[in-house]
């Protein structure tokens, strides 16, 4: 069974792994949204889903044609993503009456993650650096691409809803893209003669919501990017979450939080942040992206 962070953390009596799940999932949009499927192993091999099955009516004595999906077999290997970090224990002692030093310093490392971990998954690609995973710019198909132009072009309406429709079986469970874009879509909204809806999510947070889809922002996606001769271009992404469409891959256990101990060399202790992880697409259908979007 998949289960966001947010929802493991609820099964978790460590204290301070559970304060680091809170960390890393409250300012990210993605990983309060993320299921994450558990698997035995380094990797997984699966078969994601490109064509859907097809029907077709009969009359009485025909031959039947059997049809059937079409997959390609993939394989998402898990990675290592983590950090130390280190606390002086004089510093711990004498000023932890002011601050629990040691636990402030574990959340700064684990917003690192958060972050880190943020970046892939949007722009990992294992081409680059094959220490990481393939991010969701590199896993969307061909097929399932929209560009808003040869060089680019200001984001439409038309255009957006165009990126919705291309998710099937349902809508899309997130809209995700830059703080810029998010701007211009709420400038569009109001010249329509409309507002995008908001609403408070299971945080606590206020998001807000087009055409009934929640829009998640990400600093990772950047507005400098290049489609023909425009280099001020940006990308929304459409997802749809779940084991049979988007999905984050963890080893049993999910993200760890490790009492390292004493350090030798010096007079301080180290925790050590974590995390066996990947990504993985299931089915072409179920991620889209909007490219050459400028302001």
């Amino acid at each position: 069974m998949a289960l966001t962070l947010a929802e493991a953390a609820k099964l978790s009596n460590d204290i301070l792994l559970v304060g680091v799940i809170e960390t890393i999932v409250y300012d990210s949009p993605i990983l309060q949204a993320l299921p994450f499927i558990e698997i035995v192993g380094n990797g997984l091999t699966y078969n994601q889903e490109n064509q859907p099955a097809t029907a077709a009516f009969y009359n009485v004595g025909d031959t039947w044609i059997e049809s059937t999906p079409t997959f390609t077999q993939k394989t998402a290997t898990l990675k290592i993503l983590g950090g130390d970090a280190d606390v002086d224990n004089f510093l711990k002692a004498t000023r932890s009456n002011i601050q629990d030093l040691e636990a402030a310093i574990v959340q700064l490392k684990a917003k690192a993650v958060q972050q880190k971990f943020e970046d892939t998954f949007i722009n990992g690609d294992t081409s680059v650096d094959t220490k990481s995973f393939d991010g969701i710019d590199k896993l969307c198909d061909a097929n399932q691409t929209l560009s808003m132009g040869v060089d680019g072009g200001t984001l439409t309406l038309e255009k957006l809803d165009e990126l919705i429709d291309l998710i099937k079986g349902g809508k899309p469970e997130m809209l995700l893209m830059s703080r810029r874009s998010r701007r211009k879509l709420t400038a569009l909204s109001r010249a329509s003669g409309g507002i995008l809806v908001t609403d408070r999510n299971q945080f606590g947070q206020m998001v807000e919501y087009y055409d009934a889809v929640p829009i998640g922002v990400s600093d990772w996606i950047a507005d400098d990017q290049t489609v023909g001769t425009s280099t001020d271009c940006s990308t929304i992404y459409a997802l749809h979450f779940g084991e049979g469409a988007v999905a984050g891959l963890t080893s049993p256990g999910g993200l760890q939080v490790e009492q390292v101990g004493s350090l030798e060399s010096r007079d301080a202790s180290r925790t050590r942040v974590k995390w066996y992880v990947s990504a993985a697409l299931f089915n072409t259908i179920k991620l889209a992206k909007l490219i050459g979007v400028r302001d």
